[in-house]
Formats: C-alpha cells, structure tokens, sequence
C-alpha cells in the first residue's frame, strides 16, 4: 500500500515545495493550508503521516497535533522556523515523532519522512501482534511460553503473505489450529478455511475430495461435486498429514500450486481458482523425501514458511495455561462446576510427560470432569496415566541455563544435597538458611533432571526466581 501524507503549511509556495521532493518516492501526498482545513480531512480520512506547520494563519499547530486521537494517530512532523530546546519537548510530549527546522533541506526532508513511515508501519504490527495475542491466547492456540512466542511470531508474520506454510510436529501438538491462526489473521479471513486430511480419506476418493468430480465420472458419482480446492476459493486449503497423499496425487497438487489451475474428476474442463495453501505432518518430510514417499520438487514448492511446533513437555508452565483453559471449555459443555486446580493437581500435570500433546490433555480433562462434579480438582480425580509414558531423561530437554551432569554425578548430586538439607541434628549442626535453601533448590533441580521451569513449578515460585539465585551462587563462587 502506498503511503498517505498529509502537509499543513499555510504558505503555498512552501506547501508546493514540499510537494515536490516527496514526488521521486512515490508517496500520496495532500496539502491543506489552515489548522481547520487539517482538523476537517483528518476527520474523514487516515493519511500515515502528518507534515505540521507550527505558525498558521488560523492556530497553533500544536492545538492541531493535540486534537489528535490517541488510537492509531499518525506520526507527526513539526515544521518550525523558531526551533527551541522547550518546543521540541512539548512537541514530543504531545505525541510528534520528529521535528524540521527551515530552510529544509530536500535529502533531509526525504529521509525524515522515511523513518518515520517506516516506524509508523512497525507501530502497526508491533499494535496488531498485542492485538492478537492477549492473556497467553493467539487466536486458539493458548500458550505464552518464550518457544511459542517465537510460533505466534512467525504466523503474524507470514499471515499477511501467499506463501505457502509448511507445519511439522508431533501428533496432538495443534497443527490445525496454527493454520487455522495463519488463516485468521490473513486478510483471507472472511473467505472460507478449508481443512482436508489426508490420512482420514480412502486413497482412490481423496482426488475427488480435493479438485470435486463430475456426474458420472465413477461409480457412485450421481451429482457434480465441488472439491476442496473450489471451496477455499479466495481463502486457505489446509491439507493435513500431506506426507500420506499417494505419489501420482502429489503430481497434480504440484501443478495446482503452480499453475492454481486443477481438473476435476471425468472433466477436462480446466478450472482457475486463488488458494492460499497451508500443509502439515506429524512425520519428518526430509525423510519421506530420501525414502522415495514424497516428492522432492513438490516439497520445495511447498517448504517455504516452515513452522515447528513444539511437543507439550518442552513448553514450560504452558501446559498449566492449557489444562485450565480446557477444564472451563468442557466443563461448560459437560455442565460441571469446575473452579481451579489444586496445587498438587498442577505438579501432577507438570510432571507427566504427555506423549499425546494437547489431544491427550484434553482426553483426561474432559475423563475427569464427567466423572468427578468438583469445583477443585484434586489429583486422585485425575486417571491414571501410564507409567511407560512418564518423564525420562531422554525425554525431558535441559535447560541451556544449567550444566548437563553425567549420571553419576547427579546421583552423587542428589545424594549430597540430601545430606546437606537433612543433616541438621542439633544446635551446633544448624546451618544458614541461605545454605540450606540453596542445597534444597539444587536438589529438586536435580531431581528434575536440569529441567529450570519445571523444578520452578514443583517449588512453586517463577522460573526466573531460580536463574537468579543461580547467577548469583554462580558470582560468589567466582569471587571466593
């Protein structure tokens, strides 16, 4: 989109020049020459930047720079032949951007315009990113861990493009509803989000599933039938589990993403349609390609916006945000009291490694809600989870914050700081508090295998709490 600016100057021939060295860049430029004349256009219209004469024939451009609405202003440029120290402040106070003296010069007038249209526009994504994301949520997904901001980054990101996007992660981790985020917060959101898996649909129905079949064109096939790919029209085609789409398939995807042109089935009528394709599997695409099961041109043409999306066990107290969020949703539809978690249920929940990612979570809240109407969940109301599926070392990543231990270190570890936290016997062997909780920390650190956040939720206190007292044993010891 090409920038609007507006300049307010009450001497036209200045206005004019103005004008004039904004031309080689390209932007839309409008000129008013009273306080009243700018107050009347800013009210019909949203121009990116203003050009702010201080003396003008009608007011002070300082009443026009306060009339402005606090949400979603323009960036302010005063221009001002008496520059002041005390006028810059309050120009700056009252929300102006930058201020020009004259004469101005035109590179330093062209370069000042264009920061601060560049910042206006990073403003706008900075203001659309917090819009999106509020309390933990972006969209459906749930999580304010550092490994999904950096996910909800990237979507706000390549919301805005055609690109397509390419989602990996375990099963249960969320795929749909990333690229149903994508989807939100494109400017397609008004069209249609198509989902289609391919895993779920016989081999010889999932073309007509996704390019739709003529009357007659097999056994059965009674009606013309739309596909996926006319539904999405305008919008997003998601094919979920695409690595699961049978090579000869693969062929005729690749030239409709090429070409956004596709066959239906007994046609050979050629049909255009504009689709913005998300992909997603639960497998290693790379893989699949080496082994022969996925062509390599077509992945290419489909990797272009890689997305990862986590496992539940690698993202910190996020699984505490989502085990919440799911109590109430079911327990509204299940008509169940549901009020918190106890604290012991939290520890429960961090500690079991989830091998099923949010589908199983789910599956356990909803199993413990319609068989126990509590307002507080308490652990012995949760099922049984199986052992083979509990935390591991392998399974569990480190923390970069601490030192990776070998085994028997952390078994001698362990068995110090038990010594360390246990040994007061009697007066004499009474040791300083500090001692005693710094022993005590490090032994549920090591009990959880180096894991910060989660020896963070077993103690109930911040995560960050823990990096700082780690730093700061870590600075006496380099001082002793």
């Amino acid at each position: 989109m090409v920038p609007s600016v507006l300049i307010v100057e009450d001497n036209e021939s200045l206005s004019r020049l103005y004008e004039s060295y904004l031309i080689p860049t390209g932007i839309n430029t409008h000129v008013v020459n009273t306080g009243k004349q700018a107050i009347t256009f800013l009210a019909e219209n949203k121009p990116q930047l203003i050009l702010l004469d201080i003396m003008l024939s009608d007011m002070n451009g300082m009443d026009v720079l306060d009339s402005l609405e606090p949400e979603n202003r323009p960036q302010v440029i005063i221009l001002t032949g008496h520059a002041s120290k005390e006028l810059a402040v309050k120009a700056i106070r009252l929300g102006a951007t930058d201020f020009l003296v004259k004469p101005i010069d035109a590179d330093r007038f062209r370069v000042t315009v264009n920061n601060a249209l560049k910042l206006k526009t990073l403003s706008e994504k900075i203001s659309n990113y917090q819009e999106k994301y509020e309390n933990g949520r972006f969209y459906d997904l749930i999580g304010s861990s550092k490994i999904m901001q950096s996910v909800y980054q990237i979507i706000g990101n390549a919301a805005t493009s055609k690109a397509t996007v390419f989602i990996t992660g375990e099963s249960g981790t969320g795929k749909e509803l990333c690229a149903g985020a994508i989807h939100q917060a494109s400017p397609r959101n008004k069209a249609p989000f198509i989902a289609i898996n391919c895993a779920a649909i016989p081999k010889d129905l999932i073309e007509s599933e996704i390019f739709g079949h003529v009357k007659g064109a097999f056994t059965g096939a009674t009606n013309n039938r739309e596909g996926s790919a006319g539904q999405a029209n305008g919008g997003t085609l998601f094919l979920d589990e695409i690595c699961e789409m049978q090579l000869n398939l693969q062929s005729k995807l690749l030239r409709f993403i090429q070409t956004g042109t596709f066959q239906k089935v007994g046609s050979e009528k050629l049909e255009k349609v504009d689709v913005r394709f998300v992909c997603a599997t639960n497998r290693d695409p790379l893989i699949e390609v080496n082994e022969g099961q996925f062509r390599e041109d077509l992945y290419y043409r489909l990797h272009v916006i890689p997305i990862e999306l986590p496992s539940l066990k690698v993202r910190e107290n996020d699984v505490i945000e989502i085990a919440d969020f799911l109590f109430k949703k079911i327990a509204k539809e299940e008509d169940r009291t549901y009020k918190e978690m106890s604290f012991a249920t939290k520890q429960t929940i961090m500690q079991y490694n989830w091998p099923g990612n949010v589908r199983q979570l789910e599956n356990i809240v909803r199993n413990t809600l319609v068989l126990n109407d509590s307002q507080v969940i308490e652990p012995h109301m949760l099922p049984s989870l199986p052992r083979s599926e509990q935390s591991s070392d392998k399974m569990i990543q480190r923390s970069h914050y601490a030192s990776p231990m070998l085994e028997t270190d952390r078994v001698n570890s362990l068995e110090d700081s038990k010594v360390r936290v246990n040994q007061a016997t009697s007066v004499q062997t009474i040791e300083p508090l500090c001692v005693v909780e710094k022993c005590y920390i490090e032994h549920a650190i090591a009990l959880c295998n180096n894991n910060i956040p989660k020896a963070a939720a077993m103690l109930d206190v911040s995560p960050s709490t823990l990096y700082r007292k780690m730093k700061t044993w870590q600075e006496q010891s380099s001082l002793a």
